[in-house]
């Protein structure tokens, strides 16, 4: 995975203002693959589809490949069984495979492409063939206003099973592009094109600055010939067998770890040491099998004031190893209930002091984390858990709870937030792979909560949480959570 800098060099170096267009085609090239897969393997699971109208299906798609039948004529014969559905049904529908198969798919470098032209003022904008039920959820996630697709016709809240007229592909796609810059004051020649596709062939000799992601064989031989630059993300896509094999020795090397320090703890009789030399042989072992590298700013916040109640936003299950790796010692870790039930890993982590919370129970979990003061106060630990409660769909930060923040208050200890940056470029939910990848990690000087009080916990949660926000780039919210 290339760095972040090195992917956005280009764009930095650019004039700021929306009088540069940024435009990205969406499937092959701001995530990997095509959407309309998870949409037709969904919708065979779930029975919306019958045999006949997959076997249609797949036939027009099969004929439009071989250049048999146009881009109109696929999908017309494409929407054909979603005739008589209500709309909002299926746009909810797409809402759910975003979280469950599309948000995992989405190129960390394409994601940190749209995040530089935004961040210049670009007027940046999704313009594909795609349907608003394949990439509105993606890109109101990438902050991405404009999306201009293929729009399927509606009559009273009902699929008619007609397309809308002209489709976005091909021609259709420059007179999209050449009327966003028409009713924005956009310079085209100016402006950039990312695609996959020899299909944008005509959007991208329009703009001035074409630029191939991922390009097909045909594009890529086009490019060469006019020296377009061509880039090729490989964070994504089918893993090599190599890449494999190291995601599954990473709970091994787990289980490695804490073997390894039960000769410690036989021979010392401290179960402390012997948990402290697992911790730091685990962060060491797993960062090497997946390849994680870590760029820490303000790394002394993490040793200045102990024991603290250290908190990170949660996006990847990598996180168990960053945490793991910056704290090294003297920390108890809290997970959910569900980790119990993995075999082997979850009593290990249970065995190693993990305290695992019900979350569904409010009243068993808050007499868990009551136990922790004592851990605090007594052993001199410090402890660490995520205030979202579980992992992220995206990088986007969830609503706080409030437990890690009676817990410092209780037990007379700071906060000392970690803002992890990207780990869900390493590892997204859902995914099994680890990929490798450098992870930006922010360490904030730690809160002090000696004048803390229940009665005024709400606004101090707020003010972390908008700390995350800041930190992160992400909109501010002054709401109490």
């Amino acid at each position: 995975m290339l760095p972040p800098n090195d992917v956005v060099a280009e764009v930095m170096a650019l004039p700021d203002g929306p009088q540069i267009g940024a435009f990205f085609d969406f499937d092959g090239t701001v995530i990997s693959g095509y959407s309309v897969m998870a949409f037709i393997k969904e919708q065979m699971r779930r029975g919306h589809l019958s045999p006949r109208e997959l076997v249609e299906l797949l036939s027009a798609m099969a004929n439009f490949g071989l250049g048999d039948l146009g881009f109109s004529g696929m999908m017309v014969a494409a929407t054909q069984f979603l005739r008589g559905i209500r709309e909002d049904s299926y746009a909810n529908f797409g809402e759910e495979l975003f979280e469950t198969h599309i948000a995992r798919l989405i190129y960390p470098e394409s994601r940190a492409l749209l995040r530089a032209h935004l961040k210049k003022g670009h007027t940046v904008a999704i313009i594909t063939s795609a349907t608003p039920y394949q990439v509105r959820p993606a890109a109101r996630e990438l902050g991405i206003e404009h999306v201009l697709c293929t729009e399927l016709e509606v009559k009273d809240g009902v699929f008619t099973g007609a397309v809308v007229q002209p489709p976005c592909f091909g021609p259709g796609k420059v007179a999209a592009a050449e009327s966003l810059c028409e009713r924005f004051g956009v310079d085209m020649d100016k402006s950039f094109f990312y695609s996959d596709s020899y299909d944008d062939i005509q959007l991208l000799e329009r703009v001035g600055n074409p630029r191939p992601l991922n390009p097909s064989n045909k594009l890529l031989a086009v490019a060469e010939q006019r020296g377009w630059p061509v880039r090729k993300f490989g964070s994504r896509g089918q893993p090599e067998i190599t890449m494999l094999l190291r995601s599954a020795m990473m709970p091994v090397s787990l289980v490695g770890s804490f073997l390894a320090g039960l000769p410690i703890w036989a021979l010392t009789g401290s179960k402390r040491q012997a948990l402290n030399f697992s911790v730091s042989l685990f962060a060491d072992t797993a960062s090497a099998l997946i390849g994680l590298n870590l760029r820490i700013v303000g790394e002394h916040h993490l040793w200045s004031h102990r024991p603290a109640v250290f908190i990170f936003n949660h996006q990847s299950n990598v996180d168990l190893v960053i945490v793991s790796r910056l704290m090294r010692r003297d920390i108890v870790g809290v997970g959910k209930r569900e980790i119990r039930e993995i075999p082997i890993v979850g009593r290990i982590m249970e065995a190693a002091g993990v305290v695992l919370i019900d979350r569904r129970d409010s009243a068993s979990a808050i007499e868990a984390l009551t136990q922790l003061v004592d851990t605090m106060r007594i052993e001199g630990k410090s402890v660490c858990l995520s205030p979202e409660g579980t992992r992220a769909i995206t990088p986007r930060l969830a609503a706080f709870k409030k437990g890690a923040f009676h817990l410092a208050m209780q037990a007379g200890v700071p906060i000392v937030p970690i803002v992890i940056h990207n780990s869900n470029d390493v590892q997204p939910k859902g995914d099994f792979i680890f990929h490798p990848g450098t992870v930006n990690v922010e360490v904030l000087p730690p809160i002090d909560t000696s004048n803390w009080s229940v009665s005024t916990i709400d606004h101090h949660v707020a003010d972390v949480r908008n700390l995350y926000l800041q930190a992160l780039d992400q909109k501010k919210t002054q709401e109490s959570i």
